[in-house]
């Protein structure tokens, strides 16, 4: 995941995808935006998601939502539908640590969905009912993850491994990075 994606344009194949590698995140706070998730729970980051979707609701509705900020760096509207994305993915990802033991989870190119959904294009309305209903399930699926299901192992296909927890905190550093960037 990424803090400022830089493709020129949301309807061309021209851009540099993000190859940042944020799994350091795990071990310390973000200097740039200041989030601090190496000791939260599953359920301190369920309840940060669910606290977060109001301002993302409040940053789609501004007038200006669908307008980058500088060439290059990513509207409020595309970070939120990227933002509903993230939780679609994680929610998925939770679901195969939960369920198979040790999965690979299946690669994710965001830059290239980005590009093959036009997130430039989508009503930010819609993008954020469908980001607050996606942050609302996986809150839900990180509150019912069972104490014994805490450590359970997955990796991404570049070998960085995960638990749950981490995977929890992973995210939340993700969406709040994000708010950051829209500066909401």
């Amino acid at each position: 995941m990424t803090d400022h994606h830089t493709d020129p344009a949301p309807d061309t194949k021209d851009w540099t995808p993000d190859t940042k590698d944020w799994t350091w995140v795990l071990e310390r706070a973000c200097p740039e935006c200041g989030t601090d998730a190496t000791s939260l729970a599953p359920g301190a980051v369920a309840a940060a998601i669910r606290s977060a979707l109001p301002r993302w609701s409040a940053a789609l509705s501004r007038p200006d939502a669908r307008v980058r900020p500088q060439p290059g760096v990513w509207s409020t509207l595309e970070y939120g539908a990227h933002v509903r994305d993230v939780f679609r993915v994680f929610h998925h990802r939770l679901d195969l640590m939960l369920t198979r033991e040790d999965p690979e989870f299946p690669n994710w190119d965001q830059d290239a969905t980005a590009v093959e959904n036009r997130y430039a294009d989508q009503d930010p309305r819609t993008v954020a009912t469908q980001l607050a209903a996606s942050g609302r399930g996986l809150a839900d699926a990180f509150d019912s993850v069972l104490r014994r299901d805490l450590e359970r192992p997955g990796r991404r296909s570049d070998g960085s491994g995960f638990t749950v927890v981490t995977l929890a905190r992973y995210a939340w550093h993700d969406v709040s990075h994000h708010l950051h960037d829209v500066r909401a």
